[in-house]
């Protein structure tokens, strides 16, 4: 899988809101320097930590497919203590144990009773994060920013399990495991085109205010690539009409983008530059999925609805 870098082919550098100075994020001098891509990252450890996720999850949809339900739940709840995690550093108190306990009902809970599984877990985790943050501090003391921590928890709730929750149901639709590869693969051909465009043409600044290096040429390469992309496997994989991957190719690219502009600007609101350190040359698992995540839900949109 190439370097994340869905219609840009550049990775972020964020500026810190809190005004902390951007060396701060620089490689300290005595430190010798990783082999770096114009995307700014370490593009060898990129590519081999992208293609061995790439191919393992093939594989586990191919002849396992159930597993992939695990291993993208087991996805979802590292990515989410990520978050949770970058937030109170941030002194945002989201109640962590709620929060990542009950994201995991949101995803898990639409294999056995489908969509109103998903929701009813998610009101249910709703709540309790909100009663949880109104007591932590006991009975006798008001919590400090109750509001603010309430409403981002909850939007975190929403930005990684119920949107991860669209691709365990995609799975359980007919021939679900080819509609999944069928998502997977357009995403990664939306971020290979954006990154070979961006890099080979990216002049134009798509939104410079949250993602300075994100052009319109690394988009147009997205949606050359993941059109392309649809047009093979809905036809392929899914022997369905050819026009289906033309939408869904585009669709993917939009919500892709938009999903990659999200936790930049998260990021940018945070001063740091990734979420995690789990994937060399990626990052977190949170900055592997900001894309997918709404990829997910438009993909189970689409096909759920046109085939």
């Amino acid at each position: 899988m190439a370097e994340k870098a869905a219609a840009t082919g550049a990775a972020e550098e964020p500026r810190p809101a809190n005004g902390t100075p951007e060396t701060e994020y620089a490689t300290p001098a005595a430190a010798p320097a990783a082999p770096k891509s114009r995307a700014g990252r370490n593009l060898p450890a990129a590519l081999a930590v992208g293609f061995g996720l790439g191919l393992s999850l093939v594989a586990i949809l191919l002849f396992v497919p159930k597993v992939f339900i695990a291993v993208a739940g087991a996805g979802v709840g590292v990515a989410t203590w990520e978050v949770a995690k970058r937030l109170r550093e941030a002194d945002v108190l989201v109640p962590r144990i709620p929060l990542i306990v009950g994201g995991q009902a949101v995803f898990w809970f639409g294999w056995p009773f489908g969509a109103s599984g998903v929701a009813g877990a998610f009101a249910g985790t709703a709540l309790i994060c909100m009663v949880w943050r109104l007591f932590d501090h006991g009975l006798q003391q008001a919590p400090r920013n109750f509001l603010r921590d309430t409403a981002i928890t909850i939007f975190t709730l929403a930005w990684i399990p119920l949107l991860a929750s669209f691709a365990t149901l995609l799975l359980l639709e007919p021939d679900g495991n080819l509609r999944v590869l069928t998502f997977m693969i357009l995403v990664v051909c939306s971020d290979v085109g954006g990154y070979v465009a961006g890099v080979l043409f990216g002049k134009h600044p798509m939104v410079p205010s949250i993602s300075p290096k994100k052009s319109w040429e690394g988009f147009c390469g997205s949606l050359v690539f993941a059109v392309i992309g649809g047009l093979l496997t809905v036809t392929l994989l899914l022997q369905a009409n050819s026009m289906i991957g033309v939408v869904l190719g585009v669709g993917l690219v939009v919500v892709a983008t938009i999903g990659d502009l999200i936790e930049s600007q998260v990021k940018r609101e945070l001063g740091i530059k990734d979420m995690g350190t789990l994937l060399p040359g990626h990052g977190g698992i949170m900055d592997r999925l900001d894309s997918m995540l709404p990829s997910a839900f438009v993909s189970w949109l689409v096909l759920s609805t046109l085939i």
